[in-house]
């Protein structure tokens, strides 16, 4: 099995691809994400009430515009039932031609072009754009750039051209993906003033990185604080950033990886997590470990 490189700062713990591309592929994992019709392989899932209302479960959301005081009062657990191992995701994004058949489960509720989360979980179901839609480099005004298999590297499947995207707008970007993570956590860091954005992102990534803190947690580090760094990359932002030591054919392109690190005290930088007085290797091992 091979694992990607790690790189470390004072300020960052850069962490990884957290994805079934790098992971043992448990059929009970997989089988968790094709409950009906064939969800597309970079589907996740999304909540279009990113802020708990009446009608949702009690609990509170957890998100890292809140300031440090306020996360004192807010609860980690939202109480919603969600999808993936962790029962934490509450996210599903899939292709036009599932949609229909998402919508005729029972207890889905469809409006809006969404469908609201059956009675046996919290999640709300958007549809992609198509890859097919891209124009070359763009979608609608938004720079993608282009797919290794655009470029003629196909390595292996891995690495086929995502199916689709998501069509992040200021109106959706809070969207909770799963208990601790918005969508907007991952969006591509270019090109910040152009609206609507598109991210891919895998539904197996949002419930690896709850179980990395579900597993902290257990055994005695407080990783509520667990922040994105970098989430999806845009191939066009992919190449800019080569320099800062990249892989060429990076899977943040693909949805299913990102760098993390844990933010326990609230000002954006990774905490020491061991207690030793310092942040170093030591503390990035930690997360590793729960990798």
């Amino acid at each position: 099995m091979s694992f990607p490189r790690v790189r470390f700062s004072s300020a960052v713990a850069t962490l990884v691809a957290l994805s079934a591309f790098f992971l043992p592929a448990r059929m009970s994992a997989l089988q968790l994400y094709a409950r009906a019709g064939r969800a597309g392989s970079n589907a996740v899932a999304a909540r279009t009430d990113s802020l708990l209302t009446a009608a949702s479960a009690s609990g509170g959301p957890s998100s890292d515009s809140v300031s440090a005081s306020e996360k004192k009062d807010v609860p980690a657990s939202s109480g919603d039932k969600g999808s993936g191992l962790s029962g934490k995701v509450f996210a599903r994004f899939v292709m036009p031609e599932d949609w229909i058949s998402l919508a005729s489960l029972p207890g889905s509720t469809v409006t809006n072009a969404s469908i609201q989360g059956t009675a046996t979980n919290a999640e709300t179901v958007f549809t992609m754009r198509s890859f097919g839609q891209k124009v070359r480099a763009w979608l609608n005004g938004y720079r993608l750039g282009y797919w290794p298999a655009e470029k003629g590297r196909l390595r292996s499947e891995a690495y086929k051209n995502p199916d689709g995207f998501i069509e992040v707008t200021p109106d959706n970007e809070d969207t909770r993906v799963s208990e601790h993570f918005r969508l907007r956590d991952f969006v591509s860091h270019d090109q910040k003033e152009v609206w609507p954005k598109y991210v891919v992102l895998r539904e197996p990534l949002l419930d690896k990185l709850e179980l990395v803190i579900e597993d902290l947690n257990d055994h005695g580090v407080n990783a509520e604080g667990m922040r994105i760094r970098s989430g999806f990359r845009t191939p066009a932002h992919n190449f800019a950033v080569r320099g800062e030591g990249s892989a060429r054919d990076s899977r943040h392109q693909f949805g299913d990886a990102a760098d993390v690190f844990i933010d326990q005290e609230g000002n954006g930088k990774m905490s020491d997590l061991n207690g030793d007085g310092k942040v170093s290797f030591a503390d990035v091992k930690m997360i590793l470990d729960a990798v």
